[in-house]
C-alpha cells in the first residue's frame, strides 16, 4: 500500500463513498489508501510505502497461510470482518504453533460502499493486529462496479515462526490420544444468524472471535511434544474438524456428548434454527489431540488463559480402519457424526 503525501482535501469519511476513482491507481486511490488504511494499520514496515514488506525473520520454522473473509453481516455481535480477518489468520498459524509475526491484507470494495463503515472496519482490524502484537505490513485495494460484490472483501495472508521441537500436523493423531476442546461451540456461527434473522435472545449471543496464539502458546509451554495437532474448527465446525483428521492420521473418533461445552442459549438458537452445535463455525475456539498421559497436563494448562476456561476434554481417538466420527449420545445410543454434503451456514467467515 504506497501512501505519497497528496495536497488535497481530506477524504469525507462521514458522508462519503467508495466511487471507481479509489481502485484506479491515482491520487484518489492514494488519498483512500493514506487517510483509512495507513492510519488504521501504522506501523514502521507499512510506514515505508513500498509495494512490499522486507523484514528480518528470527530463528526457527517459517509458517504461512491464507485466507479470505466474505461474512455476512459486516458487522456482527461480537466483532466485524477486520476482526475477524485478523484473528482468523493468526488462528491457522497457531495452529502449527507458531508465533504470528506480520499480515498482509487485500480488500475488494464495492463502488457505493459508504467509507465511514470502511473506516470502521479498518480501525477494527488495526486494533486486533495491534492487541494480537502483529503487523499488517502490506496490502492492496481494488474497487469494483456497484452491485459485483457485496461491501467489502478481505483476503489476508501471514507469516510465522514455528519454535525447536514443535512439530503438529493433521496425520500424527494416534489411537488413545486425548481430544480437548477450548470451550464452548458453536458461538459464532449463531451470532452471524442470529444477526442475520434479527433474532432476540434474553442472553445476547456473541461471536467466540479471538487470537488464540496466547492460548497455543501456554499449551506448548505445558505439553511440548506431547501434543500432536491441534485445529480450529472453523467452517463445518468441530464435525467437520475431526472428520478432517480422522482422514488425514488414518484413525477413528469418539466423543461424548455430554463432555461437549455448550451454552445454553447457543442450544436453543440451534434448536430454533434447525441447526446442530457440532456443525457451526467457531472463530476463537480449538481442538487438541495429545498424548493419553499428557491430557490432564494440558486441561490444566488451558483452563488457566482467559481463553480456554471452558476447556474440556471431549473424547479419544481409536482404531478405526472407516475413519469414522462416532458420538455417544445424551440416551445411551451411538451416533455416526459424519460430513455435512452442503455448507450449512453460507458466508458464516
Amino acid at each position: 500500500m504506497n501512501a505519497p503525501r497528496l495536497r488535497t482535501r481530506k477524504l469525507d469519511i462521514k458522508t462519503g463513498r467508495v466511487d471507481l476513482s479509489h481502485g484506479s491507481g491515482g491520487r484518489a486511490m492514494a488519498q483512500l489508501i493514506g487517510e483509512i488504511f495507513h492510519k488504521a494499520f501504522a506501523n514502521d514496515l507499512l510506514a515505508q510505502g513500498n509495494d512490499q514488506a522486507v523484514f528480518d525473520m528470527p530463528a526457527g520454522r517459517l509458517a504461512m497461510t491464507t485466507d479470505g473473509y466474505v461474512v455476512s453481516p459486516l458487522f456482527f455481535p461480537g466483532g466485524d470482518i477486520g476482526s475477524l480477518a485478523v484473528h482468523g489468520t493468526i488462528n491457522d498459524l497457531a495452529m502449527a504453533g507458531a508465533r504470528p509475526l506480520h499480515l498482509s491484507a487485500s480488500f475488494i470494495l464495492e463502488e457505493g460502499f459508504a467509507l465511514s463503515e470502511l473506516q470502521r472496519i479498518a480501525h477494527s482490524m488495526g486494533a486486533a493486529a495491534q492487541a494480537a502484537g502483529v503487523k499488517i505490513v502490506a496490502g492492496d485495494t481494488k474497487v469494483v462496479e456497484r452491485g459485483k460484490a457485496d461491501g467489502v472483501f478481505i483476503s489476508t495472508a501471514g507469516i510465522g515462526i514455528v519454535p525447536e521441537g514443535i512439530h503438529l500436523s493433521g496425520e500424527r493423531a494416534r489411537p488413545g490420544d486425548a481430544i480437548l476442546v477450548s470451550g464452548s461451540i458453536g458461538d459464532h456461527g449463531v451470532a452471524i444468524m442470529s444477526s442475520r434473522e434479527n433474532l432476540q435472545f434474553e442472553t445476547q449471543i456473541l461471536s467466540d472471535s479471538a487470537a488464540l496464539h496466547g492460548l497455543v502458546a501456554d499449551m506448548v509451554a505445558a505439553c511440548g511434544s506431547s501434543l500432536r495437532l491441534m485445529r480450529d474448527p472453523t467452517r463445518g465446525g468441530l464435525a467437520a474438524t475431526l472428520n478432517e483428521i480422522a482422514h488425514q492420521s488414518g484413525v477413528g473418533v469418539r466423543i461424548e456428548e455430554d463432555a461437549l461445552p455448550v451454552k445454553k442459549q447457543v442450544a436453543a438458537a440451534c434448536e430454533l434454527l434447525g441447526l446442530d452445535p457440532l456443525f457451526v463455525a467457531n472463530e476463537g475456539k480449538l481442538v487438541a489431540f495429545v498424548a493419553p498421559e499428557a491430557a490432564q497436563k494440558l486441561l490444566a494448562a488451558m483452563r488457566a488463559h482467559e481463553l480456554g476456561r471452558d476447556a474440556a476434554i471431549i473424547g479419544q481417538v481409536v482404531e478405526d480402519e472407516q475413519n469414522f466420527v462416532q458420538m455417544a449420545t445424551s440416551f445411551g445410543g451411538d451416533r455416526i457424526v459424519d460430513w455435512l454434503s452442503g455448507e450449512q451456514l453460507p458466508r458464516i467467515c
